[in-house]
């Protein structure tokens, strides 16, 4: 892959996106982006630290007053061109993130598709964001509420969905009147900053949206964002421990905060569920982009009149199915892991989990033959609470499924974590599908279904998961502050 094969060029940005320029970090230092699937050399982009970042916070602060007095319509027109550019050069966003991600092109046009949907669903939401009339209890008060952007926002997103990530942030604090800094992850910091083109084509005005870069100087970025009095906001998606400590930074300022977190979902399979569903949805849930998503199937819990016919089942069709390659490749079904470190605790878990008993059904070995950073993908049985993968979240290709016998053991072995993002349980009694749903400590639960991801959907968890929701009508109000206008002397009479 070569900038050469992308329709427009242009869309490959190398320099962060402040104040409606494109800039260097003030050091002139400098971190290498990397093909995943080969550890290629793709490109260099700057190393910000606190100072650079301090640039971009008085940038969108400059930006906040004009931007706030826009209309709501106003913003909805911006954030519906952002999102026609996106529809527009799919292609070679898709490309982008292939080329830094290494997840397959399939799934890269697929996540254009989905981040885009953002833009457009927020640009619906601009304008409609009611306040109420409240009937006050003192005679003479008319009491009513507006919202009103929260401020200067810091976004901190991850690189396993380069463009969702950002775009789910972004489009909610632009259509509630907000300015952005967003941290750009150095793994895939490219899809950012092709976005951050097409705002500056799209109209944005400067200040309004700045994209920010570094490596080393993570830490320092975090710090400075959740430090400043200026950046009233945070939203983070990324591990728990990170967010733990963005919470205690930011705690000396108060900041509003949106944190979502670790996950480590339960995919339960009762005995009357339709088994090829079921096997398709596990499928498509466990194995998204290699298994490196934060509502992926960690646990497969089958009931035991069913576990043998759903591992033979399961273990055939990733068998049959699945290729494993470069995410250029047409026939490619999954592709690398992010990194090394990736690499390493998804042999960690398999190894651990063989050393307590678990057999292994497929895979259970990296692919060097493939490039650095592959791993086969992989179907562990006979799996129990013991075992290291069911306690910590795998993020890689590793199906471990583990068989129950009731309804109470399976949502008490399901509820046995810290964490609650998401759960997926496939039967068909609607009776049994209500009482569990509502058992299980959990932000999100699929039922019947693999995927729960869609932008008019409510998304994050609960417990160590996180707080506050991304996406749907709820997404715009982590943005805003309700204000409450209370008028006395409204109990005169008329004049005469």
């Amino acid at each position: 892959m070569t900038t050469a094969e992308l329709k427009d060029p242009s869309l490959f940005k190398k320099d962060c996106y402040v104040n409606g320029q494109w800039v260097q970090a003030a050091s002139r230092r400098t971190f290498e982006v990397q093909d995943p699937a080969s550890l290629a050399h793709i490109g260099s982009c700057p190393e910000f630290g606190a100072e650079d970042t301090e640039r971009a916070i008085a940038a969108a602060a400059t930006a906040l007053p004009a931007f706030r007095r826009t209309t709501g319509r106003e913003r909805s027109r911006m954030l519906r061109r952002w999102y026609q550019l996106m529809i527009d050069h799919a292609d070679d966003l898709a490309k982008i993130i292939t080329w830094e991600n290494g997840k397959p092109l399939s799934e890269a046009k697929a996540e254009v598709s989905y981040a885009a949907g953002f833009f457009e669903w927020f640009s619906e939401e601009a304008p409609r964001t009611y306040g109420d009339t409240i009937p006050a209890t003192i005679a003479g008060h008319r009491v009513l509420t507006v919202k009103q952007p929260v401020g200067v926002c810091g976004l901190i997103t991850p690189w396993n969905f380069p463009a969702a990530m950002i775009s789910r942030k972004i489009a909610p604090a632009l259509a509630a009147g907000c300015t952005v800094v967003a941290k750009a992850p150095s793994e895939t910091p490219l899809t950012a900053l092709a976005l951050a083109e097409l705002a500056q084509r799209a109209g944005i005005p400067p200040g309004v949206v700045n994209v920010v870069t570094a490596d080393d100087q993570t830490a320092a970025v975090g710090q400075t964002l959740t430090s400043s009095a200026t950046v009233q906001k945070i939203s983070f998606t990324g591990s728990t421990a990170v967010g733990q400590l963005l919470m205690r930074q930011s705690a000396g300022t108060l900041k509003k905060l949106s944190l979502e977190l670790g996950g480590n979902a339960a995919f339960i399979v009762f005995e009357d569920a339709d088994l090829t569903a079921a096997v398709g949805g596990a499928l498509a849930s466990k194995f998204r982009s290699s298994g490196q998503t934060c509502v992926c199937a960690n646990r497969i819990y089958v009931q035991r009149a069913v576990y043998d016919a759903f591992c033979d089942r399961f273990t055939a069709a990733v068998q049959r199915d699945f290729r494993l390659g470069s995410g250029f490749a047409l026939d490619t079904t999954h592709g690398p892991l992010i990194h090394a470190d990736a690499l390493r605790k998804v042999q960690q878990h398999v190894a651990d989990a063989r050393a307590h008993g678990a057999r292994l059904l497929l895979g259970g070995q990296p692919r060097p033959d493939l490039g650095p950073t592959f791993f086969a993908p992989t179907v562990l049985a006979d799996m129990h609470g013991a075992m290291q993968l069911a306690r910590e979240e795998t993020f890689g290709p590793v199906a471990a499924i583990f068989p129950f016998e009731t309804e109470a053991q399976v949502v008490r072995l399901a509820n046995e974590t810290e964490v609650g993002l998401a759960a997926y349980l496939y039967a068909r009694d609607l009776a049994r599908v209500g009482r569990v749903a509502e058992a299980l400590d959990v932000g999100m639960v699929g039922v019947n279904t693999g995927v729960i991801s869609d932008v008019a959907a409510p998304f994050g968890g609960v417990k160590f998961s996180g707080f506050g929701r991304e996406g749907s009508k709820y997404g715009i109000e982590e943005y805003q502050v309700v204000k409450t206008i209370t008028m006395g002397g409204m109990d005169q009479p008329l004049l005469r």
